[in-house]
């Protein structure tokens, strides 16, 4: 035979050469949630090894993550029941969890790229995305709210806000209130294919997020987030995201939704993020508890599939260990 493919897999040094995809540090965000007081570290039970940090406790893991050579973190905030409202009130409090948080990271790592949720679901008092009337999610009041909110996170300090609700024309709304309110510089990293997906539990659980069991009150999120099955929608959805001014485009969750990664690579000009979900984290945590799998050879394989499929970058909770592995 004239060729073989297996002289280029002799050994590993040959194989790292000819390498395709690599993971480096620079490919992940991190996320982060926060709560109030001090000193607290508080393990999230469906996510093992995972935690909510009060601010002095985030100071310090920010700077950890630095020293790892990890660049982004994506802020979520655990908001008081009592705090919560169908308006996301206190989501627009200048001196409220998120805003804090803010300037806790930038005024420990004033170089760490600071994203952040904009979303009702963590200050609303049904557990949804958007405002609720009459068993309805109302879309424009939201989108208003929403970009009040990205506001007040860039006036705290943020790099990027990040919109993780699909409700329809909030990019258009956020960019244009940033814009007339000079902050020309902060970003918007879209969740632009964003699927009604089962995998979100564990996340739902660590913010104390998930949609109330409650009369008049829709059950799940499936009037504003994707139906799993639709493939050409999302394209659709995040050409529109682009053409409203989002810089960063997102598709969540992972590992299921490859296809749709390399759909929208192949369609556009902007960097491609991807979302490696609560439940793609806990699935694979369990199943190395149980010694069924390899916890770090899966891991590792599951990171590569996204960022060959086309993710410029990776907000995956595996961030910290894969950086320590791969270092």
């Amino acid at each position: 035979m004239l060729h073989r493919n297996r002289r280029l897999r002799i050994n590993e040094s040959i194989r790292s050469m000819v390498r395709e995809t690599i993971i480096s540090p620079n490919d992940f965000i991190v996320p982060l949630f926060v709560v109030e007081g001090k000193n607290i570290k508080e393990e999230i039970g469906s996510m093992p090894g995972y935690y909510r940090l009060s601010l002095d406790l985030l100071k310090r893991e920010v700077k950890e993550l630095w020293s790892l050579g990890l660049k982004s973190v994506l802020l979520f905030v655990k908001v008081s029941e009592k705090l919560k409202d169908n308006a996301g009130t206190e989501a627009l409090n200048p001196e409220g969890l998120m805003q804090r948080s803010v300037k806790t990271v930038k005024n420990a790592v004033p170089e760490m790229i600071v994203m952040t949720d904009v979303a009702m679901d963590p200050y609303s008092a049904y557990g949804h995305d958007g405002i609720v009337a009459e068993g309805k999610i109302i879309n424009d009041d939201t989108t208003a709210v929403l970009s009040e909110m990205a506001l007040s996170h860039a006036k705290a300090g943020a790099d990027f806000v990040a919109p993780s609700d699909m409700m329809d024309g909030r990019i258009f709304e956020i960019r244009s209130l940033l814009e007339d309110e000079g902050f020309h510089e902060t970003g918007i990293m879209s969740y632009s294919a964003k699927f009604a997906s089962a995998f979100y539990g564990p996340f739902r659980d660590a913010l104390d997020s998930a949609p109330v069991d409650a009369e008049n009150i829709p059950k799940d999120k499936k009037t504003y987030q994707m139906d799993p099955s639709n493939r050409e929608e999302a394209v659709r959805e995040t050409l529109m995201d682009i053409d409203e001014g989002a810089d960063i485009v997102m598709v969540k969750p992972g590992l299921c939704y490859l296809d749709i990664v390399r759909d929208i690579k192949n369609t556009v000009n902007v960097p491609v993020a991807v979302y490696q979900v609560s439940g793609e984290y806990a699935m694979i945590k369990a199943a190395a508890e149980k010694g069924w799998l390899d916890h770090d050879a899966v891991m590792l394989e599951q990171l590569t599939a996204i960022k060959r499929a086309g993710a410029s970058m990776i907000a995956s909770y595996f961030a910290k260990e894969a950086v320590k592995l791969i270092s």
